[in-house]
């Protein structure tokens, strides 16, 4: 036929946006279906190892006992009205804390509030369930994913591969005790669903939403995530044959948008890091190859090692995709580069660094590795877009999966148990592609599958349950001991009055947000250099590098921070030799701390309170002091002993009660260097009594803030007991420290002092700006519409329209 068109091959498609796919009938089962695998995975794994709640064996391990459950134990007292402060402030831990960044680290997550549906005794349990509801919703979204871009394929493979995501080993091994990470693993699917609509020029106002919700429950694990998503995206635009300039930047306007709208806690937290005391500064070192290729299999642990983990059937299909004839080569080279890419990338300094936002973790150093996880599952899923593989890349991604397995084989993390389920899930999953796909033999692959899944997500879970007790720091859970030590410091508290120190011996990090009061230790990555400064001057101790500050039980500090009754010995201890929580000092400088904390206490004091040790050993009466920050080991003055846990920069022993001096002339026995001091009780409760008298006739604390009357005619310097971090604000003054603690001039009678965090402000106009651009992208979009559906159609001459008619025919 004469000037007959012929169709054009896919590469000599017209150019343009890819139209919006199919409908596809994605059954609510699928995503239901993957939320319950990963639920009797983790549970039935938990109950294996006997672990809580489903055994003896308890969870309170490193920062989950440390930081988790008493951060969503605070966040309770919040919603249900309990707590000492507010949103911005937190009265309870450090003396006095900013809220809002460790809020946006901790406690953003938008399940985090549903610990307030549980009694305050059952918090571990609400942690508990957070987590594994947590991992469900991430199985489900990922099989929405999955679902979405691609309508092949049986929907239960959707459910198995989303499930094999969420059950991934990152989530099973780190996840599951830093619950907060595993909004980072429901973000990475939710980022590339919004990658699919920036693709097709859809959802512009929902996009948006979806990167803030993300950034906003967890802004470190979003930030992975967003990486991630990033890459698939780039991958999906130049696999569709529609990577263009415009799509690049639509995405870059719908993330900064969504970043922009969760600045009111994302700018807090930046500024917060900016403020904290500084943590540990590693150099990055690369796992050995054989330990990455061995944390792919089933029952491995490792903490400086990537628990890359997923079910057999993940890897089998990614490398099955390599070697089948029905994908395009474009798609089977790029999502096979992208998962070695995305690997590689994790072992190679420069891109370590861009993961984890330029700085070496303090812990694990492979905390992106679900995104790997999830490049895997999303490369499976492409393959079975075009239907189960044949026997030729069945044959092909079997021998990828072996020869992973073999390059393990030297590594120290395998078991027997290891290479028994990989080998097992492995011919499972084999047997199940081989088999015919209808009727009672389609039921048996998807059972030979799924059990596949469940059994070595079971067996990774009991395994990392058990290897977290035997390797981590672990904590002593809640119990009646700890209900009971609550119910007594509530009973004691006094706040404003006075505060109630949770004390020794320590339940966790953050005993006061834990068990109630307000006591000096606290501990975060927000924890404020002048707090940790203050407190070691002072003669406190610490772990982690000064980030984990421990009570300090000091009578003369006690008086200074209004320390009115505390945990001690098994019971609470009153005493009435304490201030109040705003004091006046005499004019003059304030004190200038040296390296001896009797003397720095003397300073902020202003009273000597301590005596020289004569001949090695103070005299009767007094209460023996040891400042011993190094030693390690035990230290006792007649019978009474005191175990010290020392060694800078980690460790630092608190000052520490020796006993009453008793005999003349006994010498304490130390563990190593260090300084004795002598406290005169008299001379202390004198002290107080003085410095009583021109204290604030009255203070009130507010959620946020401060206000006190001064006695007619102050002057000098009025002092709060509060450490001075960054964000107090005072009427009519700029604030100042003295010490270390907050503090304005006496002279206006009133103080009236109130805590903004920094970047707050700047948070909130950064918000707002997002807020107007992102309704003038959707006001513009909606204008491009309804010009687009009021243009009338051209009139197309007959002749011409003939030609266009062909070469329509052509295009398709």
């Amino acid at each position: 036929m004469p000037n007959a068109t012929r169709p054009q091959p896919p590469s000599a498609r017209p150019a343009g946006p890819p139209p919006p796919p199919s409908r596809v009938s994605a059954p609510v089962s699928a995503p239901a279906l993957a939320a319950l695998l990963s639920v009797l995975a983790v549970c039935g794994g938990d109950a294996v190892a006997r672990v809580f709640p489903f055994g003896p064996r308890h969870r309170a391990v490193n920062d989950l006992a440390n930081q988790f459950v008493p951060f969503h134990a605070h966040l309770w007292d919040l919603l249900r009205g309990r707590a000492d402060g507010g949103p911005l402030l937190d009265w309870g831990a450090g003396w006095g804390t900013s809220f809002l960044p460790d809020y946006g680290t901790y406690l953003s997550s938008p399940f985090a509030p549903l610990v307030a549906l549980f009694p305050r005794g059952d918090i571990e349990y609400a942690v508990y369930g957070i987590t594994v509801l947590k991992t469900a919703v991430a199985a489900a979204a990922m099989t929405f994913l999955l679902r979405r871009t691609g309508p092949s394929g049986a929907w239960w493979w959707a459910a198995v591969l989303g499930a094999s995501y969420a059950l991934c080993g990152w989530s099973l091994a780190e996840g599951t005790y830093n619950p907060m990470w595993l909004d980072g693993l429901i973000a990475f699917p939710l980022l590339c669903l919004v990658g699919e609509w920036v693709r097709e020029g859809r959802r512009p106002l929902l996009g948006p939403l979806v990167v803030a919700a993300c950034w906003f429950a967890n802004f470190y694990t979003a930030y992975m995530a967003t990486l991630g998503a990033a890459l698939v995206l780039l991958v999906r635009l130049a696999v569709t044959d529609s990577f263009r300039m415009r799509l690049l930047g639509r995405a870059v306007v719908t993330t900064g948008l969504g970043i922009g709208l969760a600045a009111p806690v994302l700018v807090p937290v930046f500024l917060g890091s900016r403020h904290a005391h500084p943590g540990v500064v590693r150099d990055f070192a690369p796992a050995a190859g054989t330990d990455v290729l061995a944390r792919l299999l089933p029952v491995t642990y490792g903490f400086a090692t990537p628990a890359a983990f997923v079910c057999t059937a993940v890897p089998l299909l990614a490398g099955a995709l390599l070697f089948r004839r029905d994908a395009p080569g474009r798609e089977r080279w790029l999502w096979g580069g992208l998962c070695a890419a995305v690997a590689l990338s994790m072992q190679w300094g420069p891109t370590h660094l861009v993961w984890h936002v330029f700085a070496t973790p303090n812990g694990s150093p492979y905390r992106q590795t679900f995104v790997l996880s999830g490049v895997l599952v999303l490369a499976a899923w492409t393959g079975l877009t075009h239907g189960l593989p044949d026997r030729r890349s069945l044959l092909g991604g079997t021998a990828v999966v072996l020869a992973l397995t073999a390059g393990a084989l030297p590594s120290p993390l395998l078991n027997s148990w290891s290479l028994l389920l990989a080998g097992v899930g492995l011919a499972a999953v084999a047997g199940a592609l081989l088999l015919p796909r209808r009727g009672r033999y389609g039921v048996l692959a998807a059972l030979l599958v799924t059990g596949t899944l469940l059994g070595q997500a079971a067996a990774t879970t009991a395994y990392a349950d058990r290897e977290r007790l035997a390797r981590l720091d672990d904590y002593p859970p809640w119990g009646a001991e700890h209900a009971r030590r609550a119910a007594a410091l509530a009973a004691a508290d006094g706040w404003p009055a006075y505060r109630t120190d949770s004390g020794l011996p320590r339940v966790a990090g953050n005993d006061p947000l834990l068990l109630g009061g307000q006591g000096a230790a606290y501990y975060s990555s927000h924890t404020p250099a002048v707090l940790t400064e203050t407190l070691a001057a002072l003669g406190g101790g610490w772990t982690s590098r000064g980030r984990n500050l421990l009570s300090l039980d000091n009578p003369v500090t006690d008086a200074l921070f209004g320390v009115g009754a505390r945990w001690r010995d098994g019971a609470v201890v009153r005493t009435d030799t304490y201030l109040p929580l705003v004091t006046v000092r005499p004019p003059g400088p304030p004190p200038v701390y040296g390296p001896s904390p009797f003397r720095n206490q003397e300073l902020l004091l202003g009273a000597r309170v301590y005596e020289a040790p004569h001949a090695g050993a103070c005299r009767v009466g007094a209460e023996v002091f040891l400042w011993a920050p190094d030693a390690t080991g035990t230290a006792a003055l007649g019978d009474r002993e005191t175990r010290l846990l020392g060694g800078r920069p980690k460790r630092r022993a608190a000052l520490t009660s020796l006993g009453v001096q008793r005999v003349p002339g006994l010498k304490p026995v130390l563990p190593g260097p260090g300084e004795l001091g002598c406290l005169d009780h008299d001379r202390l409760r004198a002290a107080v009594t003085a410095l009583r008298a021109r204290a604030a006739t009255s203070v009130r604390v507010t959620p946020d803030g401060v206000r006190a009357t001064l006695p007619p005619g102050s002057t000098g310097t009025a002092v709060v007991a509060t450490p001075h971090i960054a964000g107090w604000h005072c009427e009519g003054v700029e604030p100042a420290s003295y010490g270390g603690l907050l503090a304005v001039p006496a002279g206006g009678g009133e103080l009236s002092c109130a805590f903004r965090p920094p970047g707050l402000r700047a948070g909130l106009a950064a918000g707002a700006l997002a807020a107007l651009g992102l309704a003038g992208v959707v006001a513009a979009g909606r204008r491009t519409r309804q010009g687009r559906a009021s243009t009338p159609p051209t009139a197309v001459p007959a002749g011409r329209m003939t030609s266009a008619a062909s070469r329509s025919a052509g295009g398709r």
